[in-house]
């Protein structure tokens, strides 16, 4: 008898775990129903505050597009009406195809080069083999990349001058007080005044034939550093001077030296400083390069903009007014990415 209650039993055990389960899906099928519109509203709640962010924007420009196409025919000029959205759009494209088959030009160049050279080896005739550089004219993207190595040597050039001097001027006030006449004279000096000077000082100490660099190069790049290291050199210090009193004094305690004081205390805490003093000379050695290509011929963006100007043909207004916005998204662009910087140079501060 005891056999047999044992295996009636055994059943209804079973089935116990079976009706738990049960009871438990039931219970979480309506928990996951209620966090499905949960998740639903939180989408949306996120694509409408993007829309809300992007429309403004897209708006403005669409409206800008809009009043440049209408008003454009009205205005005339020496090379015909003013060029509207369309006929720029369609000079950069033009602009584009004429550096692809420069490309091409380029490439055949090299190939013909090296079927010569292949020639001239299997006869035996080592002495014909050249190594000759293609030297055809720059075309508008390479101008774009060579105002971007222009700007990028000045600016470095403006850094590192401009950093070593605002730190000494925020630790030294008797340093800060002598060269503060010298920064308020310099500082609103336009690139036009510079440029004739440094023109005259280059040419005198640049006087090989086949110099490192060439000399409009090095003419153009000073003269952007000349004129943009001044934010630099005020931001760093204004943020060295600002430095908590109890922090150098903690240096002072732990005896740390000037190059440890420096590295571990002062740079830290002005980073921010010299990287908004940085963002800000970018965006006028940005502007000052232009003007100074243009005068000391340097190729490019500059000098682009100067030689279809002296052109005169039909699409240099266009080519012009595509150069004009080509400047301010590369401005734009180059903002963008020391804001990028500073963010990143903030956030693995060690102090």
């Amino acid at each position: 008898m005891a056999t047999a209650y044992a295996n009636i039993e055994e059943p209804q055990s079973a089935a116990a775990p079976a009706a738990a389960a049960d009871g438990a899906s039931a219970k979480t099928a309506p928990a996951e129903e209620k966090t499905a519109p949960v998740r639903e509203s939180v989408s949306i709640e996120k694509l409408r505050s993007l829309m809300q962010a992007i429309w403004p924007p897209v708006v403005g420009i669409v409206g800008f597009l809009a009043l440049w196409a209408i008003l454009a025919p009205q205005v005339d000029t020496s090379l015909g009406a003013l060029p509207g959205p369309v006929e720029v759009a369609e000079q950069s494209v033009a602009l584009y195809d004429e550096w692809s088959a420069a490309q091409d030009t380029e490439a055949q160049f090299y190939a013909d080069q090296e079927i010569r050279n292949e020639a001239a080896i299997a006869a035996g005739n080592a002495n014909a083999v050249t190594d000759f550089t293609y030297a055809g004219p720059p075309t508008f993207v390479d101008q774009i990349f060579t105002s971007l190595k222009t700007v990028a040597l000045g600016f470095i050039l403006a850094t590192v001058v401009a950093v070593p001097i605002g730190l000494l001027a925020g630790l030294s006030p008797k340093f800060n007080a002598a060269i503060n006449p010298l920064v308020q004279i310099m500082k609103p000096v336009s690139p036009l005044a510079w440029l004739p000077i440094v023109t005259m000082v280059i040419s005198a100490l640049i006087t090989s034939a086949d110099p490192l660099m060439p000399k409009a190069f090095v003419i153009s790049a000073l003269v952007v550093m000349l004129c943009s290291l001044w934010p630099t050199l005020i931001n760093t210090a204004v943020g060295t001077s600002s430095i908590d009193k109890d922090l150098l004094n903690v240096g002072r305690v732990l005896k740390l030296g000037f190059f440890a004081k420096l590295t571990k205390l002062v740079l830290p805490a002005s980073l921010p400083y010299i990287f908004t003093g940085m963002r800000l000379s970018l965006g006028v050695g940005w502007m000052v390069l232009i003007a100074a290509e243009m005068l000391a011929q340097n190729p490019g963006l500059g000098k682009f903009v100067w030689d279809e100007f002296q052109n005169g043909s039909s699409q240099s207004l266009a080519r012009i007014m595509f150069a004009v916005i080509v400047i301010g998204f590369i401005g734009f662009g180059l903002d963008r990415l020391m804001m990028a910087a500073q963010t990143l140079v903030a956030k693995n501060r060690t102090l």
